[in-house]
């Protein structure tokens, strides 16, 4: 009888949940509060896929992150996440929720994300979010949301990813975001609902990393030359929002569904418009250019006095004072920002963030900055070195026509200076070269005679009538030592006189 008694109290305390049995047949004691049919693990609280059409009553304190969701959810009372005081996470999606109500997460101030998709909400009231001070993403994309109030948002203050698509939205409020301030805002998705009337200016004045998240693809958008022009410039700026979607926006060329055409796809309907029409619409962003290790500041400037300046570095880190986690930028106290040692990882776009009581609440600054490495300068033209390579030049060229003669052949020397002869082709003789020789012929001494003593005084010429059809005229043989210098001692004859009175007076000496 006493194993039976104690059998039907293990049966009574798995009934209640104070446990469960291990393969192996020994108690496994239940987590503090579990509720039925849930998993509780550590921190972590799953009641997902149960069909519960109502929130456990009894929750444990314990949990970070609750998942309620695929159940048949319709309502949530206020105050019943006051037990949770350390949840960060809420799961809500897939249930039938078609409203909130004041005061539902009052007590959830340090939720981080909460997950509101796949419901069937209609509008979000004014104080329906109140409470989630610290949340930093919002999923509220396929439901039956047409209307939002105007302050919907107010209070979410460290809101970073905001998910709308799939809605029935027929007009958002881009100037002040519904209440939802843009200092900390990343992702903006407004995708595939039916906004057909957007404020093209205030659409233009959103920060560049807002517009880099902001998707509105899929929407009745209007055919408006200006908003084709701003598109169509995110388009080349490379945002992602447009880039990664440009087949998906669309717009009303007759305002009828029907009529829906391709932004980047059918540009002839936007053939006619001026580009001047998108003027002014986007203020440009400045571009600046600074080498690796150089310094770097920038100013916000501003229409009017700010009481709070913020920056948003390129990996859309906020930057506040004293400035980044890694301690390379700084937030200097008149709100301007300062890079001592300019790096790579600096490029991109900086916008500053100004408010102030006379500033529009997202008016900013953007800089877009390119860093470049230093240019190796050129190397300075080395005079010396061209004048020393210049004479060792000259050095070598005098020694080659000095101790290699540029011909090679035979070498005679006459008095003491040498000569070089080259042979060359047979060529048909000059006339004067031909009364040269034929004066040598009648020279009465042998030019190899040994005991002849030429005198650097004594100059020989010989005259010689003149041949093929000379006419008469005078005709000079000089010798190969005939003194420029000394041209008196010259004896003309003329071409009548015979040629044996020239050879019976023989030399004529000077």
């Amino acid at each position: 009888m006493a194993w039976l008694v104690a059998l039907g109290a293990l049966l009574c305390m798995l009934r209640v949940g104070f446990g469960t049995l291990d393969s192996e047949g020994f108690l496994i004691p239940a987590p503090h509060n579990c509720p039925y049919k849930c998993v509780c693990a550590a921190d972590l609280l799953s009641c997902a896929g149960l069909g519960l059409q109502d929130v456990p009553a009894a929750l444990p304190a314990a949990a970070a992150d609750l998942d309620l969701s695929h159940n048949a959810l319709q309502r949530l009372r206020p105050g019943w996440l006051a037990p949770l005081s350390r949840l960060r996470a809420l799961r809500l999606g897939h249930n039938e929720l078609d409203m909130l109500g004041r005061g539902v997460f009052t007590n959830a101030s340090g939720l981080r994300l909460l997950d509101l998709s796949s419901n069937a909400l209609k509008a979000l009231g004014r104080h329906d979010l109140d409470g989630l001070g610290a949340l930093e993403m919002l999923f509220l994309f396929n439901n039956r949301l047409a209307h939002l109030d105007e302050h919907a948002f107010r209070g979410l203050g460290a809101l970073s990813r905001l998910y709308l698509g799939c809605n029935e939205l027929a007009s958002f409020s881009f100037d002040h975001l519904h209440g939802l301030g843009a200092t900390h805002l990343r992702t903006l998705d407004l995708s595939s609902n039916r906004l057909g009337r957007i404020p093209i200016p205030d659409l233009a004045a959103l920060p560049a990393f807002l517009k880099n998240g902001l998707y509105l693809h899929n929407n009745p958008l209007p055919c408006d030359c200006r908003l084709y022009h701003l598109l169509q410039r995110w388009h080349q700026r490379g945002l992602t929002a447009v880039s990664d979607f440009a087949h998906e926006y669309m717009c009303l060329a007759f305002k009828v569904p029907t009529s829906r055409v391709r932004f980047f796809e059918h540009s002839r309907i936007f053939e006619n418009c001026s580009a001047a029409l998108a003027w002014g619409l986007e203020r440009p962003e400045e571009q600046l250019h600074v080498q690796v290790g150089r310094s770097l500041r920038l100013h916000c400037n501003t229409s009017a006095p700010a009481l709070r300046i913020a920056w948003v570095s390129p990996q859309h880190e906020l930057l506040v004072a004293p400035g980044s986690r890694n301690g390379s930028i700084a937030v200097l106290a008149d709100g301007s920002l300062a890079i001592g040692n300019v790096q790579p990882w600096h490029e991109g776009v900086f916008v500053c963030l100004a408010t102030g009581p006379r500033l529009h609440h997202n008016q900013t600054h953007e800089y877009n900055v390119s860093v470049h490495f230093p240019h190796p300068e050129p190397e300075a033209f080395n005079t010396g070195f061209t004048t020393l390579l210049g004479c060792a030049v000259g050095l070598v060229l005098v020694l080659l026509y000095l101790f290699a003669p540029p011909c090679p052949g035979c070498r005679h020397c006459y008095h003491r200076t040498c000569c070089c002869c080259c042979r060359r082709w047979p060529r048909t003789p000059s006339p004067l070269q031909e009364l040269s020789a034929h004066s040598s012929v009648l020279s009465t001494t042998p030019p190899d005679a040994p005991s002849r003593k030429a005198s650097v005084h004594k100059h020989v010429v010989f005259l010689e009538p003149g041949r093929r059809s000379l006419n008469g005229r005078v005709q000079l043989a000089i010798a190969e030592d005939f003194d420029l210098y000394n041209p008196m001692g010259l004896r003309f004859k003329t071409g009548s006189e015979s040629a044996s009175s020239t050879g019976s007076e023989g030399l004529v000496m000077t």
